[in-house]
């Protein structure tokens, strides 16, 4: 179906589609549309850096099928690109007997996926592991590892440009028109004066020799693939997909260990997670540059760009407040709700979850670190979606839902998206 393809996205996971579809449709000209100056600025810049193994996730759902394949693919694409990779291990500790169980089942579930060389440690095999952690068993996964993710994400662009693609930043799509000929965009754009759009296009706002904003219209495109993240939801209705489900944003704070106490973690240390919940819980991890994560916690955001606390804006407040799901879903969870915000206000109480597995730790052996918005899918009846969410009408596909491990799936997330809509090459 070679043609004019274009995706929503600069995250690492538009730009996973988009080089997948150079690969695959090498006629086609694909073009990818990133509101920001920059790729990778918002959840693929704002993870923790792991690339998970596949342990937590139901056995034959996408997480788990596109976990396992993703690892392999985000690994080799790391080779070839001289991207750090590490291998650092994790171990998912139980503290007391009442966490055995639901170990047990992360165990089968890891068993199921294909995830290798797992084992379950007793106390003793723990401590030979990560030293200063502490609980009556854990789950050992030796190949759970970190990266570069915004490495990797321009090393995607490069590719995407090599195969004869365009990455355009600062390139807000505001408006989606499906006609006989194909879909049409329509844009703001954010750059200098000199640097004019192509296409029909009107200045919105001028400041000296700056553009502010400009309104640019592009197509007919072939095929449109939007890969929006936090704005998944809003970017489908722009084609009048169902609203459900909708973002609900949660923003994940960090602390930073002291450079002296990085020696508290060698890997990956984390809690065994509440069935009930997509998160995972507050955890240690090692991150690519050798930094030592403590979280995330995760609470309400008041913003779905919102990275600090006093951050608020008014339409995604009000869009979160008035969806019949974020009630359905406070009334059940608020309890939940109440002990994120706590350890929000709190520094000993967002350390003393971490300190139940590593006891040595102490409140002023961390300073302020990150910290990141989670896009969570809230369906209409409240519930958290957890599985890769996808529609596909027309010439239209929306990734409605991509969270952890996103990241780590992503190239195979590709993989899978552009099955759907481009024939694969005979052999």
């Amino acid at each position: 179906m070679a043609g004019r393809i274009a995706v929503i996205g600069g995250g690492i996971l538009g730009l996973a589609v988009a080089r997948r579809l150079g690969q695959v449709e090498p006629g086609a000209t694909v073009t990818v549309f990133e509101k920001e100056p920059d790729v990778a600025r918002h959840q693929t810049g704002r993870n923790s850096g792991v690339v998970h193994a596949g342990l937590y996730y139901v056995p034959g759902s996408l997480k788990a099928t596109l976990c396992r394949r993703g690892v392999g693919l985000l690994r080799a694409f790391c080779d070839t690109h001289d991207i750090r990779y590490d291998e650092c291990g994790k171990v998912v500790v139980a503290v007391d007997d009442s966490e055995l169980e639901r170990l047990a089942e992360i165990e089968k579930r890891a068993q199921a996926n294909g995830v290798p060389r797992t084992r379950m440690l007793d106390a003793a095999e723990l401590r030979g592991i990560e030293p200063h952690a502490r609980g009556v068993a854990a789950l050992h996964s030796p190949t759970t590892a970190i990266v570069d993710y915004p490495g990797v994400a321009q090393a995607l662009r490069k590719e995407i440009i090599a195969a004869g693609g365009t990455v355009r930043t600062g390139a807000e799509v505001v408006g989606v028109d499906e006609r006989p000929d194909g879909v049409h965009l329509r844009l703001t754009v954010t750059g200098s004066a000199g640097a004019r759009p192509n296409g029909n296009h009107e200045i919105a706002s001028r400041d000296g020799g700056q553009v502010a904003a400009v309104s640019e219209r592009v197509g007919p495109f072939d095929l449109l693939i939007a890969c929006a993240g936090l704005q998944s939801d809003l970017v489908a209705t722009l084609t009048s997909e169902d609203p459900s489900p909708q973002i609900i944003p949660f923003r994940g704070d960090y602390w930073l260990l002291r450079p002296q106490r990085r020696d508290l973690v060698r890997g990956l240390i984390y809690p065994v997670p509440d069935p009930r919940y997509p998160f995972l819980g507050i955890h240690l991890t090692k991150r690519i540059d050798g930094e030592i994560l403590v979280g995330p916690n995760a609470v309400l955001a008041t913003a779905r760009e919102g990275y600090t606390l006093g951050t608020v804006q008014g339409g995604d407040l009000r869009r979160t407040l008035t969806w019949p799901g974020f009630h359905k879903m406070a009334r059940t969870h608020w309890k939940t709700g109440a002990k994120e915000i706590l350890h929000t206000v709190s520094k000993r109480a967002f350390i003393s979850e971490a300190r139940r597995y590593v006891p040595e730790l102490r409140t002023n052996d961390v300073v302020r670190g990150p910290a990141g918005v989670r896009a969570q899918a809230v369906a209409r009846d409240g519930s958290l979606v957890d599985d890769f969410v996808l529609s596909h009408t027309g010439r239209v596909v929306h990734v409605r839902n991509a969270p952890s491990p996103g990241a780590t799936a992503s190239l195979a997330i590709a993989e899978h998206i552009v099955s759907k809509v481009v024939p694969e090459p005979a052999s």
